[in-house]
């Protein structure tokens, strides 16, 4: 990754500037906060250079998909954004790494999200793969869901 940035747990507060300006432009600031944001188990990471910016977001929640609702446990990625001139320095695949470490600690299990058609190719390069058909999402664009199983981590802390 690019030298000087760190990703680090955030607050809900924290990831929504670079959610917004991201992925939602088309919403006021206000309406970019996801009614799960604060649940117990809800985590948000953020990459930032040292002191300065955030330029990469994510957050993750206990929650079991639509297409498989019984699925126990399971968690969804959501909100994830890497500032445009930051985009293809690794800022993205470190957030995300932290994220799937974060479910691993807690257990693991299925892990989803609903992924922008665009960045199917960076969600497949950590491991995740399509299921269903591509949907359009009003205002959004075309999406599809995708999915891994995390492993739970070991007790001494590592990935097993």
């Amino acid at each position: 990754m690019t030298s000087g940035v760190i990703v680090r747990r955030g607050r809900p507060d924290e990831v929504m500037a670079l959610r917004h300006a991201v992925l939602r432009p088309h919403q006021r600031r206000e309406e970019v906060a996801f009614s799960r944001d604060h649940d117990e188990g809800a985590a948000h990471f953020c990459a930032q250079v040292d002191e300065g910016p955030i330029v990469g977001v994510a957050s993750v929640l206990p929650e079991a998909p639509l297409w498989r609702p019984a699925a126990a446990p399971a968690w969804r990625l959501r909100g994830m954004a890497t500032a445009p001139e930051w985009q293809g320095k690794g800022v993205g695949t470190s957030v995300l790494a932290a994220v799937v470490k974060y479910v691993a600690e807690a257990g693991g299990g299925l892990f989803w999200c609903n992924a922008r058609l665009p960045a199917v190719g960076f969600y497949e390069q950590a491991g995740m793969s399509t299921t269903g058909e591509p949907w359009e999402e009003p205002v959004i664009g075309p999406h599809i869901a995708m999915l891994k199983m995390v492993d739970p981590a070991a007790a001494h802390g590592h990935r097993a």
